[in-house]
């Protein structure tokens, strides 16, 4: 059943998945609860891959998208791969956009202090679909002012 937002407007979108040749053994995306809002994406690597600490590794996920131009994807971490073995994702969140079509890959990093085997099928980061809203950007001589105006980084303390 589509989630309704308020005022009952549906934000439902069909978005089309294709393995990728000699990746039918691994699972495509999937989420892990009923209510979970990030798919699941398993590692396509041929063989075993060895992270060791510091190291970084582009991983390949066995699939590409087609989705409409209203949504974006994004991959980020997993929590418990995180947690327990510090492997993020190095550019989160990573953006896939709406037109392209080439197989989805993962930026892994071992931010750990162990080496970390990453295996054909292993769950390895997570997908989640978000809506892009079309902005027309509008060159101005001077911005409106604000309470915080130019603070930036660290400007309200520790």
């Amino acid at each position: 059943m589509p989630y309704k937002a308020s005022g009952g407007i549906s934000l439902s979108y069909n978005v089309e998945i294709k393995k990728m040749p000699g990746n039918e053994d691994v699972p495509l995306p999937q989420k892990m609860s009923e209510a979970a809002s990030g798919y699941d994406l398993h590692a396509a690597v041929e063989e075993a891959l060895v992270l060791q600490p510091g190291e970084r590794a582009l991983v390949p996920t066995g699939f590409a998208l087609a989705m409409p131009n209203e949504l974006e994807a994004q991959i980020r971490p997993r929590s418990g791969l995180a947690y327990k073995n510090g492997i993020t994702t190095l550019n989160s969140p990573g953006t896939i956009d709406a037109d392209y079509r080439g197989e989805v890959k993962v930026l892994l990093i071992n931010h750990g202090q162990e080496p970390f085997t990453v295996a054909r099928g292993e769950r390895i980061a997570q997908m989640v679909f978000q809506v892009v809203p079309q902005i027309a950007l509008q060159e101005v001589n001077e911005l409106s002012e604000t309470v915080r105006g130019a603070g930036g980084f660290g400007h309200t303390g520790k």
